[in-house]
Order: structure tokens, then sequence, then C-alpha cells
């Protein structure tokens, strides 16, 4: 089979889904998927078709799953506040528009640490004890970590399965 035009780029999306699924500037799972249907299309759909990439919808659903809720239900059951949360997401959207000046690492570096410190701050404010604020971050980036890994998990598992449907067996 001859790699057209529109297979490479789907297999070049296919790579910057795996590194969005370590990095959280890009949706790596659906990346994956968009490179599957773009290669699949390319080949008319011979080798890989709809069951397959159903079967990866699935996938990207089940990484969303992990990203929206992980870290939240893991500091939820530690004890952490929903305003701590939130200090979390508006701290992070927050560092990361204040460092974007630097590429990439500054955004990434900057929603990071903003994240950390808008729950730190919200659950300090809340409870008045440094120890508890800090137990809540470590919560939050440990289910952070969790969610990370298993997306990469995930997208090796989709490109497992990709590479398999796509070689033939």
């Amino acid at each position: 089979m001859t790699l057209t035009l529109l297979g490479g780029i789907g297999l070049a999306i296919i790579g910057l889904g795996l590194i969005g699924a370590l990095l959280p500037l890009l949706p790596g799972a659906p990346l994956i998927w968009l490179g599957a249907l773009m290669w699949a299309w390319s080949d008319n759909f011979v080798h890989i078709g709809w069951p397959t990439l159903t079967v990866l919808a699935l996938l990207v659903l089940a990484s969303w799953g992990f990203d929206l809720l992980l870290a939240p239900a893991m500091s939820r059951r530690a004890g952490v506040s929903w305003r701590a949360i939130g200090g979390a997401v508006v701290g992070g959207l927050l560092g990361g528009i204040f460092l974007s000046t630097v590429p990439i690492v500054g955004t990434l570096f900057g929603a990071l640490v903003g994240a950390m410190l808008g729950m730190w701050f919200v659950e300090y404010r809340i409870r008045g004890d440094e120890r508890a604020a800090f137990n809540a971050v470590r919560t939050y980036v440990s289910g952070v970590a969790l969610s990370t890994f298993l997306n990469v998990l995930i997208a090796i598992g989709m490109i497992a399965i990709f590479y398999w449907q796509a070689t033939g067996g």
C-alpha cells in the first residue's frame, strides 16, 4: 500500500496525539482518533473501518473521563472542598495565561503552578491550616499524575490497535 498525503498527515496527527497524552497542552486521545480516521479515509477504510474507529472513540471517552473526573474525585475523597478544586481550575487558567509569553513550557509550567497555588490558597482560606492545604494540593497532583499515566496507557493502546488493524494483523 502506498502512503498518501492524507495518510501521512493522519500518521503525523497520531504522533502529536501521543505527545498530547504526556503534555496537557494537546488533546492526546482525540488527536490519535482523528489521525486514525484520516489514515483510514486515505485507505478507503480497507484496513481500518468504523468498528475499529468506534473502539478508538470509546477509548477517547475513557481518556476524557479520567481527565475530568479522576483528580477531582481523588481530591474530594481526601476531603478537599469543591471551592479549592475550583481554585485549582482558576489558578491553572491564570497561570497558563500569565506565563504564555514563554512558548509551550511557560504555559504548562504556569498552569501547573497556578493550579497548585490556587488550590492551596483556597483550601488555606477555608481551613486556616497550612498542612491541610498542602495535603489537598498533594492529593490533587497525585490525581493529575495518575490521570496522565492512564491517558498515556490509553494512547499507547489506541496506537497499538491502529497499528494492528493497519498492518492487517
